[in-house]
């Protein structure tokens, strides 16, 4: 079971440097109330880091995030405030149809293809849950909290595509 105990990724944050980057939050309408929880421990690491250029577009349903993510990357690629990072949050939980097989599918392909086309990363933060308990777990509860974590998965490709691109041109 993927526990927080089981990973190093909030306290292992030695390296890290604050970030003067813009990060692109696509959350979704869908469970409105576990999304937002989502995207306030989002803004608050991604803040606390010294990120200050955050988007938050909301789509209706996490089908739409890749979607809106590679047309955002479309129309702002070569701006100055280009997105270094996306990051996708939505929460899906199953019900008594196939449904929540065909959209957990979905927005998984599409974003693993968008971290496979696009030259920065998309972070995977959609909650597929089997019920309402295992969300709230996941926004602050037994499994910590899933936005935050989203939030330092970002900060820490950010940081990683900045000590490539060094070691690039040395």
């Amino acid at each position: 079971m993927a526990e927080v105990s089981n990973s190093n990724l909030i306290t292992n944050t030695t390296g890290i440097q604050k970030q003067d980057a813009c990060v692109v939050i696509v959350r979704t309408d869908w469970n409105a109330k576990v999304v937002d929880e989502l995207e306030k421990g989002c803004k608050k690491i991604l803040e606390q880091h010294g990120i200050k250029s955050i988007a938050v577009i909301t789509v209706p349903g996490a089908i739409e995030i890749p979607f809106i993510i590679n047309k955002y990357w479309d129309l702002f690629k070569y701006k100055d405030n280009r997105p270094q990072c996306f990051i996708a949050l939505g929460c899906v939980i199953k019900g008594g149809t196939p449904h929540f097989e065909y959209v957990c599918r979905s927005v998984t392909d599409g974003i693993t293809r968008l971290n496979l086309d696009l030259p920065v990363p998309v972070i995977f933060g959609v909650l597929t849950v089997d019920n309402d308990r295992q969300a709230e777990e996941r926004i602050g509860g037994a499994h910590g909290h899933k936005g935050e974590e989203a939030a330092y998965t970002a900060i820490k490709m950010i940081e990683n595509i900045r000590i490539l691109s060094v070691r690039k041109t040395q």
